[in-house]
Parts: structure tokens; C-alpha cells; sequence
């Protein structure tokens, strides 16, 4: 069965940005979070708790369905599949995104796509995210 991305002890969180990191290292070879799939930020305030801006795995994607060269595909499970090589930048899955996570590299104007791997929640201390089975319910 299918898992995706959850992010349960968001309320444990405490911003310290190591599931971005990991991301970006791990998956799209940076070293800036920016390059992250998963966007850690602060709701705002000085005391306030942070929020964690992540795919919500669509079982009908519609940044795939806005795809018109198929560089994403429906994942069995929800979510998505990038090619890179097939992706010509125009930025259509951005705006068909219904919770408005995917952003776009400055360097090569490709997508920043989460993929549903897991690797964040490996490398987070304080076990803010998990990688659950979806309610088919």
C-alpha cells in the first residue's frame, strides 16, 4: 500500500529546518533549502509554531493532469513521478497545484516537486513527520 507524507507532531516542530535540508541534499543534490520540497515555516510572531507546507499526495493530481508533455504522472497511491528530462519549464503544475507547494529552482526554472520518498522524516530529531498509508476511505 501506498504512503505519503504527514506531518502529525507538527506541534513538536521546532523550525530547525533538517527535513528541508535533507531534501534538498538528498533528492535535488543542493545545499540551499530553498531547493526543498517540504517548506518549514513560522506561522508568524515571535512565540508562534510552525507550519510545514508539504504535497498532500492527490489521488488525481492536477499538477499531473496540467502536464502537457507528461513529465509528471499519477503515482499508484496519490501523488506524483517527475522526469526532469521531459519538463520544458512552463510552469503549469505550479498553478494547477491545489495546496500550492510546488516552486520552481532559480537555476534551471524546473520544478521542486515532492516525490512522497520519506526522506525528510528521517532526518527529523523530533519525529514531526511520518510517512503514513493512505485512508482509502
Amino acid at each position: 500500500m501506498a504512503k505519503i507524507l504527514k506531518a502529525p507532531g507538527i506541534n513538536k516542530c521546532i523550525g530547525c529546518y533538517s527535513c528541508m535540508l535533507a531534501c534538498a541534499r538528498v533528492i535535488h543534490k543542493s545545499f540551499s533549502p530553498r531547493v526543498s520540497s517540504i517548506q518549514v515555516r513560522s506561522r508568524g510572531g515571535l512565540q508562534s509554531k510552525f507550519a510545514a507546507h508539504i504535497c498532500v499526495g492527490c489521488i488525481e493530481p492536477a499538477c499531473a493532469a496540467a502536464c502537457s508533455v507528461e513529465a509528471l504522472t499519477a503515482r499508484p497511491g496519490g501523488g506524483v513521478r517527475f522526469n526532469a528530462g521531459k519538463c520544458i519549464s512552463c510552469g503549469a503544475c505550479g498553478k494547477a497545484c491545489v495546496v500550492k507547494v510546488i516552486h520552481f529552482e532559480e537555476e534551471t526554472g524546473k520544478p521542486v516537486i515532492c516525490i512522497q520518498c520519506g526522506s525528510c522524516t528521517r532526518f527529523c530529531p523530533h519525529h514531526v513527520l511520518a510517512m503514513e498509508e493512505r485512508d482509502h476511505a
